[in-house]
């Protein structure tokens, strides 16, 4: 914690914050992935059949304890938003948020429980009354399954609680409960209560998300374009997460009955496929909305952009910005991370950054009218291979490189030829370019980045008031927005500046943003 003052954050900045913490969880959810994809789809019969070695004993363990492990984040994904809504969100004390997180999850399916007990619905074990009332098992109680959307709402009341609740005075003769003990007790009290209006008002709820399900479903070929577009455009702003984890997880993603029982959200679906042996080929409409519809553009559009860029710089700063360009296509072709490349146009040029995002949506499109069934989060090689190749050909994988080199193409003209025309100021097109074409000197700190320069850019330690970051940028609150000196920050190999309101704004750093705002944090 940088300081004791608290600033009343606006309902944009609420928003960010909110779509930040959902990062935690679906990070673990993608490697989770992997491991349930490699687990499955090495031991299944086609693979065997191709490769007889992998019949021994040990081969079979190994594949079933990765499909063990990589289900972990599926079986307790809606505690684990519960739990990092709250951590990511509070500005201290983020050990008695979380664990209040936890808490607040488990004493409001509790509440649900003593309704439904109390009401004669529950004890049972008859499944059309289970699934006329939506009754699953969550945690060991049987209780309305609310899925993200009821754990979101959980972490967010948690978190209010705690912001109210963590320095709370009590008498003396109570003072022992007072303070960051108070959280999890006022959660308690107020999480359950509220787990008793749960079975009266949680039918509406249902029906507003199925009835956002039904409007994406009835798009038709619209419905990926319309999500893969708004999740570009999104992006800048921090709030593409929100619109992610809606599809991903509730029921606007689609609901599908898997394995004896019903599954909604798009990602949850394709899960639920990949660990139930009766599943022969993935669902379409789950997986139009998930890494397949992103590789055209990770696999090819953007690498092709980053040529573009190279060729329309100045012969002689090229080498300069090689490394750069290079760095981002790596990071966007196997870790699934664009913006370190998309920074690199979406301020100089914002027309070409709609243009990227129309363009993605269409990949979108694209991939679903040609039937790939790919899954998982990034769109990445690693989600190709694992997800796609490995599962055979019913998966349609090998239209992937096809699409991927018209991307690239596409891309590399329309970039090249509006760079030239316009004369857009992407890298290296001028010596005092702002995405840095000189080196700054050499620093030996783990993240490679001139740190104490970085803090004086933002006007010194005395002028920040919260430091926190997300996958890709460091999000700061100031006391005085003017001390911040975005030509410097560029300077120092900062890909963009995000100026919010008078006291906000985002550093897009890239990959390494964890290490800078660690080293940040200890040199405050």
């Amino acid at each position: 914690m940088l300081t004791q003052k608290k600033q009343k954050i606006t309902l944009w900045e609420f928003f960010q914050s909110l779509g930040k913490t959902f990062m935690l969880p679906v990070v673990l959810l993608s490697f989770c992935g992997i491991m349930l994809g490699i687990g499955s789809s090495l031991s299944s019969r086609e693979v065997i059949t191709l490769l007889p070695i992998l019949d021994h004993t040990v081969f079979r363990l190994l594949f079933a304890w990765m499909s063990k492990i990589g289900s972990l984040a599926f079986s307790f994904l809606p505690v684990m938003f519960a739990i990092a809504i709250p951590l990511g969100m509070a500005r201290e004390n983020k050990g008695v948020a979380a664990f209040a997180g936890f808490v607040g999850f488990t004493v409001f399916n509790l509440g649900i429980n003593f309704y439904l007990t109390t009401t004669g619905i529950l004890p049972t074990t008859d499944s059309p009354i289970l699934k006329a009332n939506n009754i699953q098992n969550i945690l060991g109680i049987q209780s309305i399954d609310t899925g993200i959307l009821g754990a979101v709402i959980v972490g967010i009341i948690v978190y209010l609680l705690h912001e109210r609740c963590n320095t709370v005075r009590l008498p003396d003769a109570l003072a022992f409960f007072g303070g960051v003990r108070f959280v999890p007790i006022i959660t308690t009290l107020i999480l359950g209560l509220i787990g008793l209006l749960v079975p009266l008002i949680w039918p509406w709820f249902a029906m507003g998300i199925i009835g956002l399900g039904k409007l994406i479903n009835d798009a038709g070929i619209l419905g990926p374009m319309v999500f893969g577009t708004s999740e570009r455009l999104l992006l800048p702003f921090g709030l593409h997460h929100i619109l992610v984890a809606l599809i991903r997880f509730t029921e606007a993603g689609g609901t599908m009955e898997i394995c004896g029982h019903s599954v909604s959200g798009a990602l949850t679906i394709f899960q639920e496929q990949l660990s139930c042996l009766e599943t022969n080929n993935f669902s379409g409409s789950a997986t139009q909305f998930l890494s397949q519809g992103k590789m055209p553009t990770f696999l090819g559009g953007l690498p092709g952009a980053a040529l573009a860029m190279y060729h329309c710089a100045k012969p002689e700063n090229r080498h300069k910005i090689k490394g750069l360009l290079i760095s981002g296509i790596v990071a966007c072709m196997i870790g699934g991370t664009t913006e370190p490349i998309e920074f690199l146009f979406l301020f100089a040029a914002p027309v070409l950054y709609l243009v990227h995002a129309l363009l993605t949506g269409f990949g979108f499109t694209i991939m679903a009218v040609l039937g790939v069934t790919i899954g998982n989060t990034d769109g990445n090689i690693i989600d190709f291979i694992v997800f796609g190749i490995l599962h055979g050909l019913k998966t349609k994988w090998y239209l992937v490189p096809i699409i991927a080199v018209i991307w690239f193409v596409i891309y590399y003209i329309i970039f090249r030829f509006a760079i030239i025309l316009f004369n857009i100021k992407t890298p290296g097109r001028e010596i005092d370019n702002n995405h840095k074409v000189n080196r700054p000197p050499a620093v030996t700190n783990k993240s490679d980045y001139d740190i104490p320069a970085i803090l004086a850019a933002l006007g010194g330690k005395d002028n920040i008031i919260s430091l926190d970051n997300c996958i890709t940028r460091l999000r700061l609150s100031v006391k005085n927005i003017s001390l911040v000196d975005d030509e410097k920050l560029k300077s120092l190999r900062i890909l963009g500046i995000i100026h919010l309101n008078q006291h906000n704004l985002q550093v897009v750093i890239g990959p390494q943003v964890q290490s800078v705002k660690d080293e940040l944090d200890a040199l405050i």
